[in-house]
């Protein structure tokens, strides 16, 4: 090979530097990352389509392969993005009425709150609970002042407030919720102040719907405390839709599950909240119109013996065809289908099947109707078994018999893991003292309260102790 030029001499750069090729030729490497690329799509071509079922196969191999190259299929499909996922999303009421999927914020929206579980209601729901108080609120001011309360007038109000779009349907959902919140009416000869809107025509009017004694100066008036019972009144009604959802799933479990709605504190750990249905809005008061005719068999009707018969002929057969597509439109059941049992578990007993759904069941209603205040306990027992070796470890860094209940707390606050305050922390050193007296103890003395613990008791079994009280209890 020629020596390399000097560094030097420079050079300009030629047709192979700059990445040019001559034309016809084409460099040796470029032949052959071709041939690797054209081997790579055909070996791909070759793993998209299923392999055929060989024809000598039994009938219950046959079926599973067959279950096998369905499941695959659904998984390409998947992974492809085409929406066609084993349960399907075609229709279910995470989209929207255009066939889009509603965002991540609002299909998942109760798994996202930072508050304790309990009877959370949708997203949407929460939304339209804003928009009536907000309603409301504007609807009080104009009520208070002997405005007429149009639609308009909430309209933009609500819209400035919330900066979400309120339609007529918002008011019709309002109005099922609470059918008694307003008495609804189409009034003209409304002044309009230059809205857009003429004076003669027909506009939505609101007015609330209040008791007899709610008068000021001898008019009814919405006071603040009434504007707040309505709110809640509105939401007790939110929840109680709700609650028939819910009931209605848990008629769907296997078994079935019954749960009294006094009881319900919280929803089943399998009901998916946000997967509510809309609230079908009720109907509104429509302005008189004049007699239109809209239909063929309004036509045909009107105008008979006035048209030529082939005329006639054509509009009885388009009424005929109407009616006919109108009677037979399919009814779409919105009752989901009863469990059945996976074929992962044939084989197995159906009396042990049902044992196991049962005691699951009793489990999870117990879940639903437990009381806040019991489960809070059940928390706190949850955290006392890693608790109690942070606590020996304070006493034993101490190096004293008994510290005082305020810096025991502030050392196990700064010991342990999540944080809490003092306070929460003295409640699970009391609660050590109900369970375990004799190994913690509290006493008070004088002006102090101190708090003493045996270090030579084994850890371990008081850790087995304290998880065996927590299982006990999480049990009843």
């Amino acid at each position: 090979p020629a020596d390399p030029p000097p560094a030097s001499r420079t050079r300009s750069p030629g047709r192979e530097q700059d990445g040019g090729t001559l034309p016809g030729k084409t460099p040796r490497l470029e032949r052959e990352d071709l041939a690797v690329l054209r081997s790579r799509l055909q070996r791909m071509k070759t793993l998209a389509q299923l392999p055929p079922i060989p024809a000598g196969t039994s009938a219950e191999l046959r079926s599973r392969l067959e279950s096998l190259r369905g499941l695959e299929q659904r998984l390409r499909d998947k992974a492809a993005g085409s929406g066609a996922g084993p349960h399907g999303t075609a229709g279910t009421v995470a989209e929207v009425a255009g066939g889009e999927k509603l965002p991540a914020y609002q299909r998942f929206h109760t798994l996202a709150q930072d508050l304790p579980p309990g009877l959370t209601l949708p997203y949407k729901y929460k939304v339209l609970a804003e928009m009536f108080r907000s309603v409301d609120t504007i609807a009080g001011m104009l009520f208070n002042r002997d405005e007429t309360i149009t639609f308009a007038k909430v309209k933009q109000g609500v819209q400035d407030m919330m900066r979400k779009q309120f339609e007529e349907r918002h008011v019709g959902q309002i109005k099922a919720v609470y059918p008694t919140s307003y008495r609804l009416r189409q009034e003209k000869n409304i002044p309009t102040f230059g809205n857009g809107v003429k004076k003669s025509d027909y506009q939505l009017t609101l007015e609330p719907v209040l008791e007899e004694d709610e008068k000021v100066c001898g008019r009814p008036h919405l006071s603040a405390s009434r504007l707040l019972e309505r709110r809640k009144e509105f939401n007790r009604s939110l929840v109680n839709i709700v609650k028939q959802h819910h009931a209605a799933f848990l008629a769907t479990l296997s078994p079935p599950m019954v749960v009294p709605e006094d009881k319900l504190t919280r929803w089943h750990p399998r009901f998916n909240v946000d997967e509510v249905p809309d609230i079908s809005p009720a109907e509104l008061p429509r302005p008189p119109q004049e007699d239109r005719i809209t239909t063929a068999q309004e036509v045909l009707s009107t105008a008979r013996g006035m048209m030529i018969p082939k005329m006639e002929k054509a509009l009885a057969n388009l009424a005929l065809r109407t009616a006919e597509a109108g009677a037979g439109e399919p009814v779409v059941s919105k009752a989901p289908s009863p469990a059945s049992t996976s074929n992962a578990l044939k084989g197995v007993s159906q009396a042990l099947l049902e044992r196991i759904r049962a005691k699951e069941a009793q489990k999870l209603q117990a879940l639903m109707t437990r009381d806040p205040r019991q489960e809070e306990r059940l928390a706190m027992l949850g955290r006392l078994p890693a608790m109690a070796r942070v606590l020996r470890n304070v006493f034993v860094a101490e190096k004293k018999q008994a510290l005082t209940l305020e810096v025991a707390c502030a050392r196990m606050a700064d010991s342990y893991p999540t944080q809490m305050t003092a306070g929460e922390m003295e409640k699970h050193l009391r609660l050590f003292t109900e369970l375990l007296p004799d190994w913690v103890g509290i006493h008070a003395i004088r002006t102090d309260t101190y708090i003493k613990l045996d270090k030579h008791k084994d850890l371990g079994l008081i850790t087995e102790r304290l998880t065996k009280a927590a299982k006990e209890a999480e049990a009843l």
